[in-house]
């Protein structure tokens, strides 16, 4: 039974949590990760390079809309050593699933997958604040 909890008390007591601002690998964009019930949620704070309407959301009422506050994941639940839930990608309007894990306390590594977490595509941000 310990055994279950292991990865959830190590996640614990390295104590590193995804709360803050994050930028983009680009450095196109920031994005602001918060508490949101007993996950976290993703919004962008601020576009510095590239389109600034969401102009790929597969429903063209939205596609008007600014990216700023757009929200990118919502509810990121613990999983293993990190967090999991979907992601939606502004650059080509799709959902993916996703995880998050705290590569160190300034870079989190964020994973899109498809066809069930087959094919994996993985980005490293860094902290602003």
């Amino acid at each position: 039974m310990f055994l279950a909890w292991a990865p959830a008390l190590a996640h614990a007591q390295a104590g590193l949590q995804p709360t803050g601002t994050w930028l983009t690998p680009g450095g196109d964009s920031q994005i602001r990760i918060s508490r949101c019930g007993a996950g976290y949620c993703g919004i962008i704070a601020k576009v510095m390079n590239g389109e600034t309407k969401d102009v790929n959301n597969p429903d063209p009422g939205l596609r008007g809309r600014s990216l700023v506050g757009v929200a990118l994941s919502r509810d990121m639940r613990p999983s293993g050593e990190g967090w999991e839930g979907s992601l939606y990608n502004f650059r080509d309007g799709k959902t993916y699933s996703g995880k998050l894990a705290m590569k160190g306390p300034n870079v989190l590594e964020l994973s899109g997958c498809v066809l069930g977490g087959l094919i994996c595509k993985k980005q490293m941000w860094t902290r602003v604040d």
